[in-house]
This record gives C-alpha cells, structure tokens and sequence, in this order.
C-alpha cells in the first residue's frame, strides 16, 4: 500500500502543477499497475478533429481496429460515455466504434471504461482489466476516488511558489519571456546591476523558447547563454494553467569548458575505437571481459554487450586454452606485457587466428595486476598465407615435374630436386646460365615470345628440349613459364618442365599400333574388293594374250602377207599398253598395301580421291552406284600420308555404296564426292543416298565397334576418324540436304612452314 500511496501523490502533484497531459496519465497509469487488482490499464485522450481516442503517454498501446484507419469513428462510443461515465468491456465490445474492436484485439475481457478528464477542457476514458477473480465493483469505488481528487485540486498559480523554493538564480517569464518575478538567488547573481541586465543573461532566443515550451508543454533543459565570459546554463519550466514559464539558470563556465576539453578527448578515443578494425578490450585478471570495443560484432559476431562478464578463455580452441592462461598470467605479473597469436572461436562456430597484445593495469600500492587491457587482431589470412606458402613449397621441392625460379635478369634462382637431378646439377654446385640449358633455338623463341607473352597473360607455354650438364641426352619437355608479383612489387619468373619422354614414346607406339590396324583393314579391304581387283587386273592379262596370239598367227604369214610386220608390231605395242596398265594396278595395290612409318607430305586431294574412287569402282558398278565426282585440280594441297589418306576416303566412299544399296536394292543411285575450301580448311565431302542416320546417334557411329552392318567390325569409322585427327583435322557426320548421309572430312591446309624442304608440286 505504501508504493500505491506514493504513485498516487506523485500524480496528484504533477496534476496540480500541470504537467504535461502525457506525463501525467504515465504517473496514473503506474499508480493503477501498483494495485494487486489490476491487470493492465490504458488511458486515451478523446480527440475531436478525428472523433477518435488516441493513447496518451509512453504505456503500452492497443492494436489497431478492424477496418479502413481512414474510416475509423468513436463518435458513438464518445456520446454513450457522456451519458453512462463506466462501461464495461462486455458492453464495450459490441459498441459500433473503433475502439471496440481495439479492445477485442487486445483480448480485454474482465474489466471497464472510465470517463476521466485529466484536463477540464478535455476528455478521457481510462480503460482497467481487473484479474478474473476481482469483482467490478471495485472500479467503482476507483472511478469515484479519482473524480474526487480531481475535483479536490487547488486551482491556483504555481509560479510563486516554485521561485520562493528554488535555491538556484530563477525568474518568472510571460508568454513574451518578459521577466515577472525573479527569486533571491537571482538578485544576488544581478548584484548591483539593473534588471534590464536579465535580458542579457537569457538565451538570445528566449522568446522562441518560451513558446515552444508552453505550446508543447514540456520542459526545455540544458540551453546555454553566455554573458561576459560566464557559462549560464538554463531550464525553461512551463505553467500552463497561468501561461508562464519558470526559467532557472547555473553557472557552468568551469564545467561547459572541462566538458568540451573532456568531449573532444572524449570523441578522438571514440572515433579511433569504434573506427579501428582491431578489437580493443578490457578483462579481469582472470579473463573475464569488462568491456569491448564494436569491432568485436565484426571480428568475432559478438556485439559488446554480449561479450560483458564472458571468460575470453572460453573463446579459446581446446588445444590453447591451459598453454595460453599460464603463459599470460606468468608474463603480465612478470613484465606486465604480454603478445600470443592463437585460435578463437567466431559465433558462427568457426576458428579465427588472432594476434593479441595485451597490458597489465596494477594497482597503486600492492603492484597486483587489477586489469588487462588488450588489442587484437584477425590475422587469419596472414596465417593461412604461410601455411599456403609452406604447402606450396612442400609442393613444389616433392613435384615430380622439374620447377626452375628466375629473376627478371634471366638468371636462375632456385631448382627443385627433381630439375636438379633431371638437369645433372648437383646441390652445392653454382647454377648455369638459363641459356646454357636450351637449345639455341628454342631459347631465341623463348627470348622472343617467352618473357612479353608471360608478362601479358601471366603464362606461356612450348615444346622445347632441355640440355642437362655433362654427357645425358637431351629431354624433351612441355614448358610452361609463368610471371610472378610479390605484395611488395618484387617481379619473378618461374618455369615449370614436364619430361615428355615417355609421352613420346608412348604415342610413338600408339601411332604404330594404329598404323598395324590401319595395315590390317587395308588388307581386309583388298579381300572385299578382290573380285573388282581380279577383273581390273584380267582385263589387260586377257588383251595380252590375244594380241600375243594374234602376233604368232600373223608371222606365219610374214611372207604370203605383207601387211603383217605392221599387224605384229602393232600388236607388240598393244601388249606393252595393257602389261604396263596391269603393272599400274598391281604398283597401286602396293602401294596401298605399303607397311611401314608414316610420310606425310604435301598431297593433291583431288588425285587421291581419285585413286580411292579406282579401287571402288567395280563394287560401285556392281550394284549400279554411280559416283559423281566435284574435284577441281585447282585445289590447294593438304600435308598428310598418302596412303592414310586414301584409306580414309575409300571407307567413306564404300560406306556410301552399301548404304546406297541398302535403300535401292537392284536400282541405280548415287554418290557425290565433293571438295572444297573453306575457313582455312579443306573440306572433302561424301553425300549418299541411303537410309540415313538418326539425329541422336550421329555421333555414335564412329564409336568403335558400332555398326548397323551384320557382318561389320564398326572399326572403319572410328579408325577413320583417328588417322584424320592424327593429321590436325576432323571428321564429321550430318544429316544429307535430300536425306541420306554426308560425311565430311575437313583437312588442314599445308602452312608456309610445313612447305619449307618440301617440293613445290603436290604429291600424285
């Protein structure tokens, strides 16, 4: 009962002096809340301009209404309590008003309105949820009492009262801060000197102040006014029942100006720590932290205040914790300063590398460290960079590949292990100069291309032979250069040296092993067109012997005719036409047969189409394919192995009269064979007129062993393909314009290069 008791004389005071309406329904509302009975209350000004009641105060506000705000009315509401001053929340939840549905939102149940007007000129409802077990009838007794102290307030001016009180220099202003009255301790700040010097002591803009502190009924504090080198600080206190204003002032010259001093130093240490992307931070000697700056929300996700009255040590991995509180502890009593790196725990969960310099603060008299000041940093990057770099050189000293450091003089720095043994250096010996390890050529190209390329794009790369020290044979390797910067601009080079050795010999074999496939499949080949072959050959075999026969008859007759030395001549001569055309044949055949290593050179495509188009030609004949060639001997040459080559386009070639036959069983068709150049290329094209392939397994037919044939191996293609990769180009399949099939081969042209010590004319 006491603390009701006080709440309640506190708010009789404040409405006696007239204190603002807010503050004054604050005190009654706290007064309420003191009472066991009540739950919860609120108190609510009505306001005519919106026909509305509005909260009044800093209290907890109701929710919204149910509706358009725009729309909203307590006009029913405001009569209904004019007529009837309580209502309880039962009857207040079914009015038709704004207020009502505030009520049901709130879920106000047991409890009631009150019409109370803390102001006579203005209205009020104070709205009281009692506890469930709390009769109604108390708020009655409660409505009563409050309109009785309101009733009871002496109407009566305060201003008098407060300036024969006040121990401070105070005044009585009106509206126009014209001085009134003013109290003792003000004439004794006065002295001698006339009233006229109040004006002088007041705020240049009283009058201003005056206003705002009536119109808005509150007290203006802290306004300072200075008067011959002396700091006055004043306050401005309204009496709004009487429209005057209670202005009370301190002499604060000393204090304004140690302040400012104090709030200019007080602004540097602020501005530096919460500016600083260090942690700054205060602990007990046991760790526990006092204070932190806000760095602590970026480095750690902790804001200060969450850090307060924490161990930092909980904080600390597992493995630092006890190293770390002995180290500390025995270096701040010792040297009172104390520098650790360790880990720390980030909100997330995380670990952070901090560096961490602390200073012990010791009592005056004993020497006992009573506090620990410290700044930290993130150097979680730094951290990881050396360890990166130690990876890094852990890397390159066990890299199997050959690393070579250069400065940018062109002189060698540093050789892993694996180049120092590849390069036949040993450990202690002084480096050789970088050209002493390249052929002459290959360190011009290196000269010339190397450095500005790396320089540019911070890489280059080439075939070169590296030449170890002493007797070892050269090594070819793949050579890639790479252009460092250091953080403190420092410009290096490195060359990293792959040996090729093995992959050179590796594609050695594998070349030879698919020249001994290519090899097998021309001999299988020659066994499908042996027929074709047979009857090529026969045919000037035949001629031969009729004209050999021919010739006998005709020298019998050598002297009954005398025609017939022509006849015997002419004859000889056919013979040696058809041997020789037979000779041809068979020189193909084996030369299409030849086993050995590749020779590429440069070769005119338009002749080598052709003779794949002779070793096909009886097939095509056979089954009534014609085909139609597009080949202009102005074609530019292309550099492959003849007979690769030739392979090739006899596949293409044959592929296409089965898939001819196929659609056109026992009927002519044909196949195109085109070449033209295009985009730096030569493209050789075969279009058929079979069945075609589907869109989706295009590229599955140079897989090997796919075919669509009973008895293929599905190697032709896939082979093919390889050998025409193996000279720089590509073999593709597209749908034809017409339907069918086109294989195009696309070939590249011979470079000026690959013609240097090569004949001028193509191959035929």
């Amino acid at each position: 009962m006491n603390e009701i008791s006080v709440q309640l004389h506190s708010w009789l005071r404040m409405q006696r002096e007239c204190l603002p309406l807010a503050v004054r329904a604050d005190a009654l509302l706290r007064a309420l809340q003191a009472c066991p009975e009540v739950r919860q209350a609120f108190y609510m000004r009505w306001q005519a301009s919106t026909a509305t009641y509005s909260h009044e105060g800093s209290a907890a506000h109701l929710p919204p209404g149910f509706g358009d705000p725009l729309d909203a009315s307590d006009q029913l509401l405001f009569a209904r309590l004019q007529e009837q001053p309580r209502l309880d929340f039962t009857a207040l939840r079914q009015q038709p008003c704004w207020l009502a549905g505030r009520v049901r939102r709130a879920g106000l149940n047991h409890g009631q309105a009150l019409a109370v007007a803390l102001d006579d000129d203005q209205s009020g409802v104070l709205l009281i949820e009692l506890h469930e077990q709390v009769s109604s009838d108390w708020l009655g007794l409660v409505h009563a009492l409050l309109l009785a102290l309101l009733a009871s307030l002496p109407q009566q001016a305060r201003g008098s009262l407060l300036l024969g009180s006040d121990p401070q220099p105070s005044l009585l202003l009106d509206i126009e801060a014209r001085p009134l009255q003013l109290n003792a301790a003000m004439q004794a700040l006065l002295g001698e000197r006339s009233l006229a010097v109040l004006t002088d002591l007041l705020p240049v803009n009283a009058a201003q102040l005056v206003r705002a502190c009536l119109q808005q009924g509150r007290a203006i504090e802290a306004v300072e006014a200075q008067h011959v080198g002396q700091v006055l600080m004043w306050t401005f206190v309204p009496d709004a029942a009487e429209q005057q204003v209670l202005a009370r002032c301190r002499l604060a010259t000393e204090q304004v100006q140690a302040e400012r001093e104090a709030a200019k130093a007080s602004r540097l240490y602020r501005l530096i720590t919460e500016n600083t992307t260090d942690l700054i931070s205060r602990h007990t000697p046991d760790g526990r932290f006092l204070d932190a700056s806000p760095a602590s929300w970026t480095l750690l996700g902790y804001w200060p205040e969450t850090l307060r009255g924490t161990l930092v040590q909980a904080l600390f991995h597992e493995h630092d914790q006890q190293h770390l509180l002995d180290s500390t502890r025995e270096a701040l009593e010792q040297d009172g300063y104390h520098t650790m790196t360790y880990r720390i725990r980030h909100r997330d969960g995380h670990y952070l590398w901090f560096e961490t310099a602390s200073r012990g603060i010791r009592e005056t008299y004993t020497g006992a460290v009573v506090e620990v000041v410290s700044v930290s940093r993130d150097i979680t990057a730094r951290v990881l960079a050396e360890e990166n770099k130690r990876r890094l050189a852990e890397v390159v000293e066990a890299n199997t590949d050959l690393v070579l450091f250069i400065d940018p003089n062109g002189q060698l720095t540093h050789l892993n292990p694996s180049a120092l043994h590849a390069l036949n250096i040993a450990e202690q010996q002084p480096l050789p100069p970088l050209d002493q390890l390249l052929s002459p050529s290959d360190f011009q190209h290196l000269q010339r291309s190397g450095w500005a390329a790396a320089d540019a794009a911070g890489v280059w790369s080439a075939e070169v032979r590296l030449l170890p020290l002493g007797p070892r044979a050269p090594l070819l390797v793949s050579l890639v250069l790479l252009a460092h910067q250091g953080r403190d601009g420092e410009h290096y080079y490195s060359l990293v040296a792959r040996d090729m050795t093995e992959r050179e010999l590796r594609e050695a074999e594998q070349r030879r092993h698919q020249d001994e496939l290519a090899h097998t499949a021309r001999l299988v080949t020659l066994g499908e067109l042996a027929s074709g072959i047979a009857h090529e050959i026969n045919q000037p075999l035949a001629a031969v012997v009729n004209y050999a026969s021919a010739s006998q008859r005709y020298l019998k007759a050598l002297g009954d005719n005398p025609e017939a030395a022509d006849k015997v001549a002419q004859g000889l001569q056919r013979i040696n036409e058809h041997a020789n055309h037979a000779s041809e044949v068979i020189k193909r055949l084996r030369a299409f047969l030849r086993k050995g290593q590749r020779r590429t050179q440069a070769l005119d495509i338009a002749s080598v189409a052709r003779e794949a188009m002779r070793l096909c030609q009886w097939e095509a004949n056979s089954w009534q394919v014609t085909i139609a060639e597009q080949l202009a001997d102005t074609l530019p040459p292309v550099y492959a192995d003849r007979v690769l080559l030739e392979q090739v386009l006899l596949n293409l070639l044959r592929n296409a009269i089965d898939a001819n036959r196929e659609a056109h069983p026992g009927q002519a068709s044909r196949i195109e064979l085109s070449a033209a150049e295009y985009a730096g290329q030569l493209c050789v094209r075969v279009r058929d007129q079979g069945p075609g392939v589907a869109e989706g397994q295009l590229e599955h037919i140079f897989t090997p062993f796919y075919t669509s044939k009973a008895e293929g191996l599905g190697l032709g293609l896939s082979m093919s393909r390889s050998i025409i990769e193996g000279f720089g180009g590509a073999l593709e399949a597209h749908p034809g314009e017409g339907g069918g099939l086109c294989l195009e081969c696309r070939l590249p042209l011979l470079r000026s290069e690959d013609a240097d010590g090569l004949d001028a004319t193509p191959a035929k």
